[in-house]
């Protein structure tokens, strides 16, 4: 009984060597791998406004390749400062407030988005005031005639959540309220930006708020705002108010080939990359810069 007892002993032993031997050997494999790729997560809009050819003309340039992964601007901000990715994407500030593992998260503006309002290519409406949508969003304007357009039900599509990249914009920008409830049936919430999109390419009806970055990549229509509309001249000028930076993240400490590829996408040739996705490149808008508030609103 008691040999028995050895021989499990030293089956385990010699499986838990094994093992870590190994674990090891993986380990040092991934360690070779990492090397050569920067992992990224975070906000479809950012992803659609520059991130992918960005990576790509970066992987082409160095051989470090970027892994693009979504999840949003809370998930870009939280697990690059959780060090779960090496790097993120976000359109909207750190909130430590809200969570103080974002305390952690180093900000980098590299460009500058605005809100779009979409609606469906069909849609004869061309504009809305800052009053109309404020009603839009409260549910007091439901149907497509108060502003314009035709006897028809409005269906708001909105992002989940209060501290999404685009929610969170709309209410400081528009309301001045985080905590703004937006009006609309249930079906219409969706979990980020691009179901939202994809929605109002198929709904007639439909409209919603969206990242312009992303929106001009999508078959919808982009309408104006107080009588101006998103293009890179008004963006760029602020003359186009619904404006907002678009960042990368970092930990307070970054690795150097973290630091090297954020130094290429404000370089000039990254520049030129962002600009070719007709997206403004942050240094390219100082006075935007100049009207920046903390946590990048600024006073409208």
């Amino acid at each position: 009984m008691l040999l028995k007892s050895k021989k499990v002993f030293l089956a385990r032993v010699i499986s838990l060597i094994a093992f870590g031997l190994l674990f090891n050997s993986l380990s040092y494999a991934a360690t070779k791998t990492d090397k050569n790729t920067i992992s990224w997560a975070g906000c479809g809009i950012t992803k659609k406004a520059f991130m992918k050819e960005m990576a790509k003309a970066y992987e082409t340039k160095t051989g470090i390749k970027i892994v693009l992964n979504g999840g949003g601007a809370t998930r870009g901000i939280r697990d690059t400062a959780r060090l779960k990715m090496d790097l993120g994407g976000a359109c909207r500030m750190n909130l430590p407030e809200v969570d103080r593992i974002e305390l952690h998260a180093s900000m980098h503006p590299v460009a500058w988005d605005a809100l779009a309002i979409i609606v469906n290519k069909k849609n004869p409406v061309n504009s809305l005031s800052t009053k109309q949508v404020k009603a839009i969003y409260t549910g007091k304007i439901t149907n497509w005639k108060q502003v314009g357009g035709k006897d028809a039900p409005i269906r708001l599509y909105v992002r989940r959540g209060t501290i999404s990249g685009v929610g969170y914009a709309i209410r400081q920008y528009i309301f001045k309220d985080r905590y703004k409830k937006f009006i609309t049936n249930k079906k219409y919430i969706t979990k980020s930006s691009g179901p939202l999109e994809k929605a109002v390419v198929k709904d007639v009806y439909a409209m919603g708020i969206t990242g312009v970055s992303s929106a001009r990549k999508r078959n919808v229509k982009i309408i104006g705002f107080d009588g101006k509309v998103p293009s890179y001249e008004n963006v760029a000028s602020g003359k186009y108010t619904l404006y907002r930076p678009l960042y990368l993240v970092t930990s307070p400490s970054p690795s150097k080939k973290v630091k090297n590829f954020i130094k290429f996408v404000v370089s000039k040739e990254g520049r030129k990359i962002i600009r070719d996705n007709n997206t403004v490149p942050y240094k390219d808008a100082p006075a935007l810069q100049a009207k920046m508030l903390i946590y990048g609103f600024d006073i409208l």
